[in-house]
């Protein structure tokens, strides 16, 4: 049956997307905008308040979070981590306190990342992993915390804890294509970390059977099949033609981008455990179908 579903952060990479797939599969979709609404089916709200009127989700069956400051949006500096944080947990805060106050069970599904499990090496992580270390995974924890009160009210909730998106527009994959493209798409780092990857079509696609099982908890958004960091630039630079062997040291990261060269040589090896005892099928489950999506899509 179709459903009335509300998104926050429609107008950015994943948000976009997934509610131009809702639509087209005949669900009606309630987008949450900061600025002033241009039909009936926007609504204007302010996060930052940690407020949002109830009023807001009469028949909306489901919610879905994916608002959020990019974490390359710029460096981390403490205010820039200061908003990253904010950005996440203000808004989270202010649509699980509404839904609460609903007093129906409306699902919320809020956006995560397997930067909860920190940097893990080889370690197989799967949603009953416990938690790692450091600023990511505190992020994390408060971004996951804030839906405690549509929990605690009994609506359903689940944590979506997403990889690194496949997409050739999004903000990572567009510099390391572009490096590539010239290459320069070598390792970060040693290249060893794993990423946990997942296409922007199967990342929509996940999000929608989440949505239509009514999964609740902790899902890993990722791909059956994470990689090492240098094989995945590597199959890029095979597709591109073009080589793959000059590495970055993670110094040079880190002259760059500042603190957050860390977290990009971080390893989080999540596997999507949930998403396949569920019956979920990949339409892009190895790599080279991944890249090759990436670099065609669109």
């Amino acid at each position: 049956m179709p459903q009335r579903i509300a998104v926050a952060g429609s107008s950015g990479l994943i948000g976009g997307a997934l509610c131009r797939s809702l639509r087209a599969r005949g669900d009606e979709v309630l987008r949450l905008v900061r600025r002033p609404p241009e039909h009936h089916l926007e609504v204007q709200w302010d996060p930052s308040t940690r407020e949002l009127d109830p009023a807001v989700l009469d028949g909306v069956d489901a919610v879905v979070n994916v608002a959020g400051a990019s974490l390359g949006g710029r460096r981390w500096s403490p205010s820039f981590k200061t908003e990253l944080v904010h950005s996440r947990t203000d808004g989270t805060t202010a649509l699980a306190r509404a839904i609460a106050a609903t007093g129906r069970p409306i699902h919320l599904v809020n956006g995560s990342a397997v930067g909860f499990y920190g940097d893990r090496g080889d370690e197989v992580l799967t949603e009953a992993s416990h938690a790692g270390s450091g600023f990511l995974v505190d992020l994390v924890h408060g971004w996951e915390g804030a839906t405690e009160p549509a929990r605690a009210s009994g609506a359903p909730v689940t944590l979506a804890r997403t990889g690194i998106v496949l997409a050739a527009e999004g903000d990572a994959m567009r510099i390391l294509l572009r490096l590539t493209r010239f290459g320069l798409g070598g390792p970060l780092g040693n290249g060893a970390q794993y990423w946990s990857w997942i296409t922007l079509a199967d990342h929509v696609r996940a999000v929608q059977h989440v949505l239509d099982e009514r999964l609740e908890g902790a899902v890993n958004l990722s791909g059956p099949s994470p990689a090492r960091q240098r094989e995945i630039v590597a199959e890029m630079g095979r597709q591109l033609h073009r080589p793959t062997v000059v590495p970055a040291p993670q110094f040079a990261l880190r002259a760059v981008v500042g603190e957050m060269a860390g977290d990009i040589v971080s390893s989080q090896r999540a596997l999507p455990r949930r998403l396949l005892d569920s019956g979920f099928e990949f339409e892009h489950a190895t790599l080279s179908d991944a890249v090759r999506w990436m670099l065609t899509a669109g």
